[in-house]
């Protein structure tokens, strides 16, 4: 006698790529400076596999190097943006909001803090760089997150940039560790409140990278030395590698997972 055993429901598609998953997406990517920067890495890898994109400048210093960069991966959208400058944050949700209608994904990596305070020790560190620190990178992914809410109306991702140092003393890391733990914790609060509206929310932690960015924490070279030399890897990642995560996370591919800390070190982080 054979039993009529109902078939398991197809959950996954084995011949789905992220790249199908990701055409006709529509994302907004912050922070790209030059080539070398970690958002470029993702901005690349995401219109590779087909998501259309909106990118952001700094100012018009940061014009020359980000529109060029931005033209070839053929944003739709190009704008300034400042998150300290009044106004202009709004702006470019008004703008996505003007031209898509909606939005799937943020990437928020951006970071800041006064050179005095960033050099010297934790307890040192002034009220108003540590204030500032905080603004530009940890409230501003809140912001963000509160202003694509009403553009997600199909779900969406949301990502920001954190780093080793937000768990772990980190010589010369000083007050941005304590910023990027605040950045991780805004992440899991974040997840928890949005979960209900499936957008997922995510800290990626790359190891170090040279980045301009990085290239302000004092001894930088020592810390490059440290992450190739005790990363199981053996190495640094580079930008391709953090992109290809980050595509994985905005996509359909990681609808199960959200409020994490997602590692792209090598390994680094395991070791003690």
């Amino acid at each position: 006698m054979t039993l009529a055993i109902d078939p398991l429901p197809k959950i996954w598609d084995p011949d789905a790529r992220i790249g199908d998953m990701m055409k006709g997406k529509r994302g907004l990517v912050v922070g790209i400076a030059n080539e070398h920067s970690i958002a470029y890495g993702c901005a690349a890898k995401l219109r590779a596999f087909g998501a259309d994109l909106a990118v952001t400048w700094l100012n018009e210093k940061a014009e020359q190097f980000v529109r060029p960069l931005a033209e070839a991966l053929q944003a739709e959208l190009m704008m300034p943006l400042d998150v300290q400058v009044e106004g202009q944050l709004e702006a470019v949700f008004a703008r996505i909001r003007e031209v898509w209608g909606r939005l799937d994904f943020v990437i928020h990596s951006i970071a800041y803090c006064p050179k005095e305070d960033l050099h010297g020790r934790v307890i040192d560190c002034s009220l108003a760089g540590f204030l500032q620190a905080m603004e530009v990178s940890c409230w501003s992914f809140l912001r963000m997150a509160h202003l694509a809410e009403p553009l997600m109306t199909e779900g969406g991702a949301l990502v920001t940039m954190s780093y080793y140092g937000a768990d772990k003393v980190v010589n010369n890391y000083n007050v941005m560790g304590p910023v990027k733990a605040a950045l991780e914790a805004a992440v899991r609060y974040a997840a928890a409140e949005l979960g209900p509206r499936k957008i997922r929310v995510y800290a990626v932690s790359p190891g170090p990278l040279k980045t301009r960015a990085a290239s302000g924490i004092a001894h930088f070279d020592e810390l490059i030395a440290m992450a190739q030399a005790r990363a199981p890897a053996g190495r640094l990642v580079d930008i391709a590698e953090v992109g290809r995560v980050v595509a994985f996370l905005v996509s359909p591919a990681a609808s199960g997972m959200t409020g994490d800390t997602i590692y792209v070190d090598g390994g680094l982080h395991h070791v003690a």
